[in-house]
């Protein structure tokens, strides 16, 4: 073997090793084929924001999850042989698992078992950077794996980095595992409550100012809206929960000063714990002036993804503050042409076509928030003046219950009234 070659082999061998992932789901009734594949497929990005592979997809039609292992004998049978064949590390599950489910199949499969919530946290735990963030994500994680700790999970493996934790230690380290949960359960609410005191400081000082916070699906494009409005370098990847810690900034339009909010991405099933740990976090959500509603239309399953945000407004008490509904990445969408265009198409031709009707979108949307929704493409600029004229005319009406005649007061420097906070 040459020298060169010598390299390439030590580099090889040394590479990190990527760990290997099946997805499991069942199907229940009613469900189609194109949902099934829809879910996988999030649940495929989430296991890659991890940093594992998906190399397989079991499914599994079941009225109601088996009470002992989440799928039947004969399909656990099968993905035991699959993993078995081809080393895999780690099963992940598209739904919650019972704590003893989750350490029956981790005896019965002798691998890491991931349920949907555990891969959220974890995903978030990699991603937080603030001191709360990190702070909170910690805390729901300790208290949704405390019950589930097997021998799989000894040592809190995850939290030492990588996602490869094959074996066991013992019943007696699994107990001290356990105590030693509870005790850092114990420090991270101390900590977080301390860190909770400055917040509702800081936001008591926001009193006067209007707030608007950006909500919507994970990986819509509100991290890019965010940069475009306010000409800063926020993180924007094509990735779930690229962003998980909120960030504030000031903006001024027409001499009206507000603050902008970018917040975590919603996604459906998102972990009860994750929405209890993130109350400070959400509060930008439930004190905001004005929510902005951002929704990838070019996603096949957008209104899905609209009534999943709709419903966790609902559920943080945030579901009647006006909503500015802006339908991103049109310019990955084809739009209804006009009549005459329709007229010459042939009958094939309009059965296979995929366009979306704009106008009639914007009525339906327009009746549901009162406010008419904007059709923007923020990654290239498309049509963003149109979104700063409506966010500027919602921000006014905001800002006039504060000050009623600011727009004949041009003695006031509106813009010292605001402030930039990280």
């Amino acid at each position: 073997m040459g020298k060169f070659s010598r390299k390439l082999q030590k580099l090889y061998d040394t590479a990190p090793k990527i760990d290997t992932a099946v997805l499991v789901s069942i199907v229940r009734q009613g469900q189609t084929e194109m949902e099934i594949d829809e879910h996988l497929d999030e649940l495929a990005f989430l296991t890659e924001t991890l940093g594992a592979k998906t190399v397989y997809r079991f499914t599994q039609k079941m009225e109601k999850p088996d009470i002992r292992t989440f799928i039947g004998s004969g399909k656990l049978d099968e993905i035991k042989a699959y993993i078995e064949h081809f080393e895999v590390d780690m099963v992940i599950f598209d739904d919650d698992l019972s704590p003893s489910q989750m350490r029956n199949l981790e005896n019965e499969m002798k691998v890491k078992i991931y349920d949907r919530s555990l891969l959220i946290l974890d995903i978030f735990l990699n991603r937080a950077q603030t001191a709360q963030a990190k702070t909170q994500v910690e805390l729901a994680r300790f208290q949704y794996l405390l019950p589930r700790l097997t021998r799989m999970w000894t040592h809190l493996e995850r939290q030492r980095g990588g996602t490869s934790t094959r074996g066991g230690a013992g019943e007696k380290e699994i107990e001290t595992d356990k105590r030693d949960i509870r005790n850092k359960i114990t420090l991270l609410k101390q900590k977080l409550r301390e860190i909770e005191k400055q917040g509702v400081t800081q936001r008591k000082g926001r009193k006067g100012i209007v707030r608007v916070a950006l909500v919507g699906y994970t990986n819509v494009g509100k991290s890019t809206l965010m940069n475009l409005v306010t000409k800063t370098d926020i993180l924007a990847e094509n990735k779930l929960f690229a962003t998980v810690d909120s960030t504030v900034r000031k903006v001024v339009l027409e001499r009206v000063p507000f603050l902008l909010s970018d917040t975590v991405g919603f996604i459906r099933k998102l972990p009860t714990h994750l929405i209890e740990a993130f109350k400070s976090t959400l509060d930008e959500i439930r004190e905001a002036d004005l929510l902005v509603h951002v929704v990838d239309i070019s996603h096949p399953n957008f209104e899905d993804h609209i009534s999943v945000v709709n419903q966790t407004l609902r559920e943080i008490n945030a579901g009647d503050k006006p909503i500015l509904l802006v339908f991103n990445k049109i310019d990955l969408v084809e739009q209804m042409p006009s009549e005459e265009a329709i007229m010459n198409m042939t009958e094939l031709e309009l059965e296979e076509s995929n366009y979306l009707d704009f106008a009639s979108l914007s009525d339906a949307y327009e009746k549901k928030t009162e406010i008419k929704p904007v059709f923007m493409a923020a990654n290239s600029g498309l049509h963003v003046d149109e979104f700063r004229e409506s966010l500027i005319t919602e921000v006014k009406k905001a800002h006039r219950k504060i000050y009623p005649h600011y727009l004949e007061d041009e003695t006031v420097d509106w813009e010292s009234k605001a402030y930039e906070e990280d």
